[in-house]
Formats: C-alpha cells, structure tokens, sequence
C-alpha cells in the first residue's frame, strides 16, 4: 500500500492524529511558506545588489576607458602647444619634430604617433605617396578644422601596416571555440581597435597648420584592461575568491581581456555568447545578468563601443565570477534554514505536549464508541478531568445507556415493520408487472386490430370498385372496337376523338390497378430472392429511358452497396420507377437526377434518389405517402405511386424517408433489410382480395388485344 495513502487513512481514522494535525496545521504550513519566501526574497535580493554593483562597477570601467582616451588626448595637446615643438615646426626641423615625437610614443604609450600636414599627408618623411595619406576619417576632418577629437576607430590589416610595418601580424589572432557563442566560419580576427587621438597644431595667428595623429592599440594591450581593473575592482570591493574582471571586445571577440582562459592563460580569441552578442551588438542595449563568460557563470554587465562613425563594433565588459557570491549566499540561506527547522521543531514539541491533556479522553470514548459499533458493551467510566471533556465523557456514558435501551424497543419495531413492508412491496410489484404486461399486449392488439379493420375496409372497396368499374369499361371498349369495324373509313373524321376515349378507358383501368395494389402491398408476385440491389438499379434505367422523349435530364449513378438483399426484385423494381420518375416530374423542364447505393451498416442496404427540382413544402411532407395524394399537375399522376411503393417496402420490413428542401431539389432514402420479417398476418387478411385483382387483369389483356386488333 502507498504510504502516503496509509498516512492519509490514519488521520482520517484517528482522533489522536487529527487533532495533532489541528494543532500542528499552522506551525507545518506558515513555517515553510515564510521559509521559502525568505529564500526567495533572500536570493532575489542578494542578486539584485549583484546586479547593481556590476552595473556601478561598468559605469566606472566607462568612466576610466573615457579618461583614459582623453588622457591620452591631452597629451598630444601638451606636445602640440608646447614652445620647442612651435619653433622646431616654424623652423621645420624634421629631425627635431621626431625626436620628440619618439620621446612622447614612447612615454606615453602610443601606437603610432605621426604629424599631419593639412593635406592629410605625412610632414618630415619621405614616403610614397600611398603611406603618405592619413587615415581618413570624419575625427581626421574636424581636427583639420580646429576641433580636437579622440575616438574609437577600427583599422583593416592594411591600415594598420600603414601606421606601423609589420603591426597587422602582431595583431593577428585565431578565434578559439566558445560554448555559447554564435556559429562563424571566421577563424582570425586581424582588424585592429585604435584610440585615436587628433590634436590641431595652430600657429601664432591661429591657423592650423598640422594635425598631430596618435593612436593606442587595443589588442592585446593587457596595460590598459589591467589598469581599469584595478581601479573597479580594488581591495576588498569582491568576496573573498571572487576576481573582476574587464573586457574589451572587437565585435563579439576579446581582443584584451584579464578572464583566465586557464589559470596562466588569458582569454584572447574567445568570444562572447549568443545572447549577449544579441542585445549588445544586435540592438544596442546594455546587459545586466548572470553570463556564461568562456568557462563559468559570471556577474556580467556589457555595454557597445561605438566608433567614430556612430556604429556598433565592439562592447566594454566588467563581471566578477558567480561562485563566491553564490556560495556566500547559500551559506546564509542555509543558517536562516536551520533556525527555522529548530523553530518548528521546538514550536512543535510544546504544541504536542499541550495537546496530550486533550487526547487521553477523546481516545477513550472513541474505544467505547468502536466497541459499541462491533456489538460490545463498554463504557468510558469515572474521568479524573473536571473540564468540558471530562464533563463530556461522563455524559456520554449515560446516553449509550439510554441508547441502549432505546435501541432495543426501537429494533422489535423495526422487525414487525420490515416483514409487513416486504410482504406489500412483494405484491405491489407483481401487480405492476401484470399492468405492464396487459397495456403492452393492449397496445399491440389494438395496432393489429386498426391495421385488419383498414386493410379489409379498402379491400372491400377495391374489389367493389374492381368490378363495378371494370366491367363497364370493358363493355365500352367492345362497343367502340365494333363500332370502329361497322364505321370502317367513315370513322376517319372521329378516329382522333375514338383514340382519346380509348386512351382515357386505358387510364381508369390504371387507376383500378394502382388501386388494386394499393390495397394488396402485401400479396407476393413471386417469392423473395437475395438480390444484388445495384442491378436492380441499374436495370429500373433502362424503364424510365422513354422520360427523356418529352424533357432532357441526366442520370447519375454511385453504386457503393456490397451487401445481398432478400426481396422481390419487380416490387423492388416497380417501387424505383415510382421513385424515378417522380423525380423527373420535379425537374420541371430538365436537371439531374442521382441514384446511390450504400451500405446500411450491418443491416442491409440504403436506395437514395436524389433531384435538384422544385422541391418539396414541409407542410407536405407528412402528407405525401398518403394514397391519392399528389402534387403533379393534372393528367401526370394518380396519387397512388408513393403509397404504393411505402406498402411494398414495409412489407419487407423497411422504410422510406424523404427530405427536401424547397427550390433545391428533394431526397428519398429507401431502407431495406438484409433479411426481412414478412408481415405474414397482413399477408393472409389480404389473400382474399387475389382473386379480385385476377379478375381485372383477365379484363385488362382481354381490352388490350381488342385495342391492338382494332
């Protein structure tokens, strides 16, 4: 069994163990919801701070890079203003100008250290004309033109050479694989990242009259990263382990850094992750998180280093390594754990021992009351206790004593009840079934019975009918055959108006005959056979062919049934005629007509007819099965095909359905079964009426070979 579920079972079954939940609820709840909310708060907050002091420690590292581009600055002013190098220009000693400017590039540090003339070109050297052009550039520009400037610049491996041969090799650097960084097919970096400083030299009058161009190489300039580094991060501003760390990045690669890559190594080549790269680089915005920098999780803060044309080509990084705060931070979480598990434990045990008082009792009248529940007699007996629960007790062994005795008178009561309730529940059932039973074979007696009274009703009528009709017709079809012979040519005149009364004779004899089988559905022509449904279809076509001499219509066929079906094929045949031309009596002129077979799931098989004609009302869809009824125009119909088809399939068993839908054509689904129950008791109330309907069809061929003779 689950232990949780044993847990669960025994507070539920325990007195003893609710009540200590009870007791124990809010100490076991509140306790651990203040705990992890100091956790979290603990740790956002501490991370927070980390978060606020990189970001101080990048705005410092800012600050410095900025003074030190500007330092750097002021230095070729101090040069560019000084008196030696105003009379070595005006006396233009070319000795002397690189003299000192090789004391100054030395000192100072710079990269290169050249004198512009306002042409751009080199002053005191004799170069070819290709190194003798500056680096243009729009800080290049506003220096010719009075303005001070130093800025950021990026020098191709061509540039570089220019300023100093040979530099383009020394920058050179091979990228190294990175986790995290964003996929490239670069494998060395050999552009360099220039401080360029350009200072305007002025003559007494105020004119400029050179440019002096410094510039101090980045790459790999370990002086210049180291000295911001020390001055963020001094002693004592980290955690005791942690080291900062200074970064600056051509692109997304360090070009000088003080990150180890291994612990004598720095991290050159290396470059920064995709995620950083994205917001720096890609939109320009700072990034203050945590940072997967080359090896391990770093505080990171990263800002874009904009060049002197206002683009984005490299980022200013200053982080301190996670771990040590990390670790600092989980240490004082775990104190603030302890203190709050002893907290609980103590609030705890005081909580149990001050719920003991209550238990005893409370566990004692449960024992009585499970015993009392098993048939035992027990009870509590004198509690020591004078508080409510002692009081409670004592009561409560005085009501199992007036409940014992209540139960006993209660329980022969209940035995006399039982036995009379049995005995009219007993007999109040077998009266409903018999009541059931006697309305069922009411309602089923008296279907039967409307159906036969129906049925020997319009058989009674069809016979009279039958012969009352008939034989008048056949007299009046003699007579005009005879007088046709006795007129011989002289008939000639009336021949149409002779033909037009035979015609019309011939359709009183088939309204008899639609009458006649109106009225026996039931009688077999033959006995039913397993057909297959879709050559019965197939073969109605071939009846209905003679439609198209008076309109137009298409005939469509989806034959899809696969199951055999037990039923005379004419019926079936006579019933899909109906159906057919029905259909194209609706297409009023021309349209289609589709006939489909289906599968009726494991029943038997569907017959749909479907037109696109006028349509159907309704409010005459409940009506259209009825004999006699018709919506065709006068002369085209009867009103007996459809009654007729509906007697012939429930005959079978079946059904058919109509829908419709006026202006859009109608549907006539014709369901019959695989293997129908005949309804033999119809069948016989209608065998009396064969005889009738022999008759007639004796008169009819008798009329027609009288027609054909004539």
């Amino acid at each position: 069994m689950n232990p949780l579920f044993r847990v669960i079972q025994a507070i539920r079954s325990s007195l003893r163990y609710k009540l200590l939940v009870l007791v124990l609820f809010p100490i076991l709840l509140m306790m651990p919801i203040a705990l992890g909310l100091a956790v979290y708060w603990g740790s956002q907050f501490s991370y927070d701070q980390l978060f606020i002091k990189v970001n101080t420690d990048l705005s410092v590292a800012e600050d410095n890079f900025n003074r030190i581009q500007e330092d750097y600055l002021n230095t070729l002013g101090r040069l560019a203003e000084s008196h030696a190098f105003l009379i070595a220009l005006e006396s233009r000693s070319g000795q002397v100008i690189d003299a000192q400017l090789a004391e100054l590039r030395q000192t100072a540090g710079f990269t290169y250290l050249h004198l512009l003339g306002t042409n751009g070109k080199h002053l005191f050297r004799f170069l070819d004309e290709k190194e003798k052009r500056g680096h243009p550039s729009p800080s290049l520009l506003a220096a010719l033109q009075g303005f001070p400037r130093v800025e950021i610049e990026i020098f191709s491996a061509a540039d570089l050479d220019r300023q100093t041969p040979g530099l383009a090799k020394q920058v050179a650097l091979s990228l190294l694989d990175t986790p995290r960084a964003r996929p490239t097919k670069q494998q060395i970096e050999d552009r360099g990242m220039m401080i360029r400083a350009l200072y305007p030299v002025k003559n007494s009058r105020g004119q400029v009259v050179a440019v002096l161009d410094g510039g101090v190489l980045l790459n790999g300039n370990f002086k210049f990263v180291d000295a911001i580094r020390d001055l963020v991060y001094g002693p004592g501003s980290l955690p005791k382990g942690s080291i900062g760390t200074v970064t600056v990045f051509l692109n997304d690669v360090r070009i000088t850094t003080n990150v180890p890559r291994t612990p004598h190594e720095r991290a050159l080549g290396t470059r920064v992750s995709d995620e950083v790269r994205t917001q720096v680089l890609d939109h320009g915005e700072k990034w203050i998180d945590r940072a997967f920098v080359v090896n391990d999780w770093y505080i990171s803060a990263y800002q874009p280093i904009i060049d002197v044309n206002g683009e984005r080509v490299g980022m200013l990084y200053a982080g301190f390594l996670e771990s040590p705060s990390r670790n600092a931070l989980w240490q004082a979480l775990g104190v603030l754990i302890l203190l709050f598990l002893a907290l609980m434990f103590f609030s705890s045990l005081l909580s149990v021992k001050g719920a003991k008082s209550i238990f005893k009792p409370l566990e004692m009248m449960m024992a009585v009351v499970r015993a009392t529940r098993e048939g035992y007699t027990k009870r509590i007996g004198k509690i020591a206790s004078l508080d409510e629960i002692g009081v409670l007790a004592n009561e409560f062994d005085l009501l199992l004593d007036l409940l014992q005795e209540r139960n006993l008178q209660v329980q022969q009561w209940a035995d006399q009840l039982e036995e009379k309730v049995e005995a009219r529940t007993a007999e109040l059932q077998r009266k409903n079934e018999k009541l059931l039973t006697t309305i069922q074979v009411l309602r089923e007696t008296r279907a039967q019975l409307i159906a036969a009274e129906k049925l020997a009703a319009l058989g009674e009528l069809t016979a009279g009918v039958a012969h009352e009709i008939n034989n008048p017709a056949a007299v009046m079809l003699g007579n005009l055959d005879l007088l046709v012979e006795e007129l011989g040519a002289d008939a000639a005149p009336v021949q149409n108006e002779i033909d037009l009364i035979i015609e019309q004779i011939f359709r009183i004899k088939d309204i008899i005959n639609n009458l006649l089988q109106y009225a026996r559905p039931d009688q077999l022509t033959e006995a039913p056979s397993l057909i297959d449904v879709n050559e019965v279809v197939q073969h109605t076509l071939a009846l209905v062919r003679y439609l198209r001499k008076k309109s137009y219509f298409e005939i469509k066929l989806d034959l899809n049934a696969t199951r055999p079906i037990k039923i005379n094929p004419h019926e079936l045949q006579q019933v899909l005629v109906n159906l057919v031309v029905n259909a194209v009596h609706a297409l009023r002129g021309g349209g289609q007509v589709c006939l489909s077979t289906r599968d009726w799931e494991a029943k038997g098989v569907v017959i749909e007819i479907e037109d696109n004609g006028i349509g159907i009302e309704e409010d005459q869809l409940e009506l259209i099965f009825n004999p006699f009824h018709t919506r065709k125009r006068e002369g085209e119909g009867t009103g007996l095909g459809l009654s007729v088809s509906y007697g012939l399939i429930k005959k079978y068993g079946g059904n058919i359905t109509a829908s419709s839908e006026l202006g859009k054509g109608s549907l006539f689904s014709v369901w019959l079964l695989e293997e129908p129950d005949l309804m033999e008791e119809e069948t016989a109330l209608m065998e009396q009426y064969y005889i009738a309907e022999q008759e007639v069809a004796d008169m009819d061929l008798s009329a027609t070979q009288k027609k054909k003779s004539a």
